[in-house]
């Protein structure tokens, strides 16, 4: 892999960190007050990044495909918890349709970076990886 694509995705990373930092303290209080699947969603993706960064940087498809494993369901659930109200989206609320779109297309990028790591295409798999990680700040910038 290049350097100048491992900065790329390695600065991404410390900005989805940073996003993920500020929400752990929103998170702690969704928990005491009530289950938030968005925010379960969320602190489950925080490890699986940190994996899956991990994973593609040495080219380890089958860690990666692993990681995702554990994102299986929570889509669902986050979607459920939009129209059962118990999913609170601290900015931009009114845009509900346009964040139920961007983490539809969001899974649907795990699902093809999971096919990315079952052929093992390192080059598909930091494609990927990068375009999620946008994809989370982008999110984060605008509902959070």
């Amino acid at each position: 892999m290049d350097r100048k694509k491992v900065v790329s995705m390695f600065t991404a990373i410390i900005m989805l960190i940073a996003a993920i930092a500020v929400a752990e303290n929103h998170a702690h209080k969704s928990i005491v007050s009530g289950a938030n699947p968005l925010i379960e969603e969320m602190m489950i993706l925080d490890g699986v990044f940190r994996e899956v960064v991990s994973a593609v940087a040495v080219g380890n498809g089958e860690r990666v495909h692993k990681a995702l494993h554990s994102m299986h369901g929570t889509m669902e659930k986050t979607h459920e918890g939009v129209h059962h109200g118990t999913v609170k989206i601290p900015k931009n609320a009114h845009r509900v349709k346009e964040f139920v779109k961007m983490d539809k297309q969001f899974h649907h990028n795990l699902e093809l970076l999971a096919h990315a790591a079952e052929e093992n295409d390192t080059k598909r798999m930091t494609t990927l990886t990068q375009k999620l990680l946008a994809a989370c700040v982008s999110c984060h910038k605008t509902f959070r």
